[in-house]
């Protein structure tokens, strides 16, 4: 499952060869690099929550992105659209990383389909070219910007193909030297051209970077197990806090939030609550006591209690908007793979390139807590797998700003109110706030149209009382995430759906 359908078959053609859920991600992750570069790149983080059948292990891969080695003094909003705000990448490290941990395939098998769509060309969809036209002052003052989608000297059009003849060499590079380019004329071609913007990255800080192996955290809801990421990759922690705040006001015995207000109502308080609450540092082996207080279900019961009917006060802090993917696959041994990657950042939002990639703007990371030079970004990622009788039922993630509520809203759907996956994507669903340096942190919730205008009106009419910032956004807006989702039923079979949101595509054999 994944937001491409050239990822899913780059995925499906792994799975076919004997590949495992790991290696399908992998193939996948790498070919929307290609088709997808508006959310993604290889600047940016990859992270995977895996779980082996046979063991029933199941492990985190940190690899998003660091703060450089040199100090960022006075960092803030206007760093993100230059060098400053382009954090040190993770992408490849992890890739090679979970392909040498867990994968079967060759690396040079998993980077094939890109290196081919890459050189050989792919057509431009109207959702890509939306974006690119958005974005056209950023993407055309750059030469490797203009050599993509201004080939001849004009720009691209629905239906052209787009060919990356830059991208398919960079990616040759990595699959014949590894590390060695990597560390060598890529890092040497990144840290120029970050510098050049006014950063600070250096080649030192590539040789630096490392991949986290993690535990990943576990809590309950009902009768299933959730399985999360760990911080500093966040979003799994205020998933299962949420979750054990839903626990005790016993939604499954109301309407979903498309027939019912207050269950709307009480999932935008529960949500709001844990999102805009100030991120945590720290997990399992670091912080054990403090995520253990926060995982519990005495606490979720004492902030329950205490929680206010207005939203958390505005702290200041910037949440970026980013551009981010997600990747769902279950193999036929029912190894699970949940992998999120991403820039994160607006696309193209400084202006920079290196060796046919954008350069990440993740530091808009840095402005919700800035890390010590060196140490690791925290983003609120959050890969997840549900466990029913101790099997794999849900293997679930999203991109975008709206990322945590809308997994919680999907999970709510399967598990309060046994939607399927296609049923459940298709409901109207919230979201937060859009962000923007210039206005810093200010919470607030928007709500897509597909709800009835009796909802919409009592949404409405709640916020303003409250004096809470809300707004009605269309349909199946990007900004409400992308539920990459597969459900295994009962007879071990599997179950998803695209959601229409994007362009994705869920198949299997």
């Amino acid at each position: 499952m994944t937001s491409h359908p050239l990822a899913t078959e780059a995925a499906l053609d792994v799975l076919r060869e004997g590949g495992n859920a790991a290696d399908a991600a992998l193939a996948a992750a790498a070919m929307q690099l290609v088709v997808e570069p508006h959310m993604t790149a290889i600047t940016g983080g990859l992270s995977m929550l895996y779980r082996d059948a046979a063991t029933g292990i199941a492990q985190y891969v940190n690899g998003n992105v660091n703060a450089p080695l040199a100090p960022l003094p006075g960092y803030g909003g206007a760093d993100l659209s230059t060098g400053r705000g382009v954090p040190v990448p993770g992408w490849w490290p992890a890739f090679a990383d979970i392909a040498a941990r867990w994968g079967k395939a060759s690396v040079a098998r998993l980077l094939d389909a890109a290196i081919k769509v890459a050189r050989d060309g792919f057509e431009l969809n109207p959702y890509l070219y939306g974006i690119v036209y958005a974005h056209l002052e950023n993407l055309g003052t750059h030469d490797q910007g203009r050599e993509v989608f201004w080939p001849d000297g004009e720009l691209l059009q629905p239906g052209d193909t787009i060919r990356q003849h830059r991208v398919a060499r960079t990616l040759e590079r990595l699959r014949d030297e590894g590390d060695d380019y990597w560390l060598g004329d890529f890092a040497r071609a990144h840290a120029a051209e970050a510098q050049r913007g006014g950063g600070v990255i250096t080649q030192d800080d590539f040789h630096a970077y490392r991949p986290m192996l993690q535990r990943p955290l576990t809590g309950t809801y009902r009768h299933f197990e959730l399985i999360g990421s760990p911080p500093p990759d966040d979003g799994g922690l205020q998933l299962i806090e949420a979750f054990n705040m839903l626990e005790r006001l016993e939604l499954w015995r109301r309407e979903p939030a498309s027939r019912d207000f207050d269950t709307l109502r009480q999932l935008i308080r529960v949500h709001n609550e844990v999102y805009y609450a100030p991120p945590r540092q720290g997990d399992l082996a670091t912080a054990p006591d403090t995520i253990a207080m926060l995982l519990s279900k005495d606490h979720a019961e004492r902030r329950l209690a205490l929680m206010g009917n207005d939203e958390p006060r505005a702290t200041g802090r910037v949440v970026p908007t980013p551009g981010t993917i997600h990747i769902s696959v279950v193999d036929a041994d029912r190894n699970v793979a949940s992998c999120t990657h991403s820039h994160m950042a607006s696309a193209w939002v400084n202006r920079l390139f290196a060796e046919g990639f954008q350069l990440s703007g993740g530091g808009s990371f840095f402005q919700r807590l800035l890390p010590q030079p060196g140490s690791r970004a925290t983003v609120y990622l959050a890969p997840t797998i549900v466990m029913a009788q101790g099997r794999p039922v849900i293997v679930a993630g999203s991109p975008s700003v709206s990322l945590v509520a809308c997994i919680l809203q999907n999970l709510v759907n399967m598990m309060d109110f046994g939607m399927s996956v296609a049923e459940s994507v298709h409901e109207p669903r919230f979201g937060t706030r859009p962000h923007t340096p210039e206005r810093g942190w200010e919470p607030g919730t928007t709500l897509e149209c597909g709800f009835t205008p009796a909802i919409q009106e009592r949404f409405l009419a709640w916020t303003s009382e409250r004096r809470l910032w809300s707004k009605l956004i269309h349909p199946r807006s990007v900004l409400t995430g992308n539920f990459e989702g597969i459900a295994i039923d009962g007879a071990d079979r599997l179950h998803s759906c695209a959601d229409p949101r994007r362009v994705g595509l869920a198949a299997g054999f």
